[in-house]
């Protein structure tokens, strides 16, 4: 190995790790933060995509989580994927949104039914392959 071949090994090294394993690192401890401030009344969500709110932390350092009312279910700490800011943050955010935001979401066309739901009159006709029809006259 000559000394330029050392340096460029050095060089992919450092840039691995200022690409990779840096930005990972600080994911984990932002993660570990999270993690160790939640407290009773914390809206949570946890990796399996269940919303509840966290009333009690046990012995065992275990979340007890209401997830409906009177539904009580016991949480391992690592198992929370995040903590859901209260409605007053999240329905300011989307007032600066709807005040000229650039990701303000567009109003739908057409009529909206009672579910929602945009009303198309577009009807989309799929054309039967020849061999369905063979399918269908047995």
């Amino acid at each position: 190995m000559n000394g330029g071949t050392l340096i460029l090994l050095a060089a992919m090294f450092a840039l691995l790790w200022v690409l990779l394993i840096r930005p990972q690192k600080r994911k984990q401890a932002e993660q570990q933060q999270l993690l160790a401030g939640i407290e009773p009344g914390d809206e949570v969500l946890t990796m399996g995509g269940i919303y509840g709110i966290v009333h009690e932390i046990d012995e065992e350092d275990d979340l007890v989580v209401e997830i409906a009312e009177g539904i009580r279910v016991r949480v391992a700490r690592r198992a929370v994927a995040g903590v859901v800011k209260p409605d007053d943050e999240a329905d300011e955010a989307d007032e600066a949104d709807e005040d000229g935001g650039e990701d303000a979401a567009e109003a739908p066309e057409g009529p909206i039914d009672e579910d929602g739901v945009v009303v198309s009159e577009e009807i989309v006709k799929s054309e039967v392959p020849e061999g369905a029809e063979a399918l269908d006259r047995r």
